[in-house]
């Protein structure tokens, strides 16, 4: 019995003919032709399938099909499209420690090869070429950072990137510190874009109790974001105009816990200083304090990245 890929991308291929994207262009045609899972040069329909003794779910336009009693031996699925989907299934106890998981659907979603495989070692899945026998392949476990640190400006794309990191995750608790945006319709907006955006099989923890939610912590966190909460822990201590040490306190408790961190946790903070000199001296303070503690947890991480333009630049 054999099992090959005979394509892994999505219906029209990648690159799509005729299509003029910076994806498409940057690839010769028929590099990856649409998927098909073929068995002893059979295919396969779309499903849950016993091949072999091998237990088999293809999902390639992510479809719900699973039904196992246990682990699948090998998931291949559209996990770039839709990384939430493998959470979904290892939460469920259908994809384990033992499951390979394989990659299909890749079109012009992705910009580049590079970018579709950063994308899957971090979900803990393969990116195979066409024709791949899929009986033996084997994934090499890609350790992930305990601390990531994703800086950028407004509206950069940090925060969807911190929340990509994360996709594939059976259990995360997303962390906002931020308002809920009660009597203020644009923020209210912002807050449900957010929780839309974020898989429904997450936890929410609302609050700006950052060190002991770290330190309680039984799952990895995301961290949205450290600007909202230095804006919090003023308001709290009232130290846009009075005195600053209880905000230094809170701010050497978080860094503390986020050395001594027992789970994985990704935060989003504002790169600050880039642009005009706050006209008061509680703004500059403010600019000075997140600047600060920037600095300081990026000390105590093992991955730091800045976002521009959607674009992760890995700082050294």
């Amino acid at each position: 019995m054999t099992i090959v890929l005979s394509g892994t991308a999505g219906p029209r291929g990648w690159p799509e003919p005729g299509c003029a994207c910076a994806s498409c262009l940057a690839l010769p045609a028929g590099h990856r032709r649409p998927a098909g899972l073929l068995v002893d040069g059979r295919p396969l329909p779309p499903g849950s399938h016993v091949v072999g003794g091998l237990r088999v779910l293809y999902e390639p336009g992510g479809d719900r099909e699973a039904d196992a009693a246990g682990p699948y031996d090998l998931v291949v699925l559209d996990v770039a499209g839709r990384p939430e989907r493998l959470g979904e299934l290892r939460r469920a106890g259908l994809a384990g420690a033992g499951t390979r998981v394989v990659g299909v659907g890749f079109d012009h979603r992705l910009r580049s090869e590079e970018e579709l495989g950063r994308r899957l070692a971090l979900w803990g899945a393969l990116a195979v070429p066409d024709g791949t026998v899929l009986d033996d392949v084997a994934g090499v476990p890609v350790p992930r950072p305990r601390r990531a640190l994703l800086l950028g400006g407004s509206r950069s794309g940090k925060s969807a990137e911190a929340e990509l990191r994360l996709a594939a995750e059976p259990y995360v608790t997303y962390v906002a510190t931020g308002p809920t945006g009660d009597g203020d319709g644009e923020w209210a907006a912002r807050v449900r874009a957010h929780r839309e955006r974020r898989p429904a099989h997450w936890d929410t923890a609302e609050t700006t109790d950052l060190a002991g939610v770290l330190a309680r912590a039984r799952t990895p966190l995301l961290v949205d974001g450290l600007g909202t909460w230095l804006t919090a822990v003023f308001d709290e201590h009232g130290a846009w105009e009075g005195p600053r040490e209880p905000v230094w306190r809170r701010c050497e408790e978080l860094v503390a816990a986020w050395r001594q961190a027992p789970q994985e946790v990704v935060a989003v903070s504002d790169e600050v200083g880039l642009g005009v000199v706050p006209a008061t001296a509680s703004g500059r303070a403010f600019r000075d304090a997140l600047g600060r503690l920037n600095q300081r947890l990026a000390a105590e991480s093992e991955y730091v990245a800045l976002v521009v333009a959607g674009r992760v630049m890995p700082l050294g």
